[in-house]
């Protein structure tokens, strides 16, 4: 029984052993070179090289933009002038108004607490 076994495994080291000869034979031989030399070439006649690469393009930068500044703009607020301007009347307490209105049409003025007065406007 182990001769049986180490006659198949011989039988499969052998096998295993053409294979690799031949993918060795089929294989391409290796292109290698040796250069010994010292850099300096000999004097004669150079071709030049069969295709040149063409120039290397380097377009402009893009131009740079910059944000312009932050700009607020603020309303200063304008007195109104005396006389000119109407008058609410409301129970007590006359107050300017803020918007015109017909004269004697319905107004308001704030009272202490806040609390709107009703009146009328001159």
């Amino acid at each position: 029984m182990m001769s049986q076994s180490v006659s198949l495994f011989r039988r499969a080291l052998v096998a295993i052993a053409l294979c690799a000869a031949m993918v060795g034979l089929a294989a391409p031989s290796a292109q290698a070179r040796v250069f010994i030399g010292i850099g300096i070439p000999f004097p004669g006649f150079y071709p030049a090289p069969y295709y040149y690469p063409p120039p290397v393009y380097y377009p402009p930068p893009p131009p740079v933009y910059y944000a312009p500044p932050v700009q607020t703009y603020s309303q200063v607020p304008t007195p109104l002038p005396s006389g000119a301007g109407q008058t609410c009347y409301a129970a007590g307490y006359s107050c300017p108004m803020d918007r015109p209105a017909a004269s004697g049409g319905s107004c308001y003025c704030l009272g202490n607490g806040g609390q709107r007065v009703w009146g009328r406007a001159n």
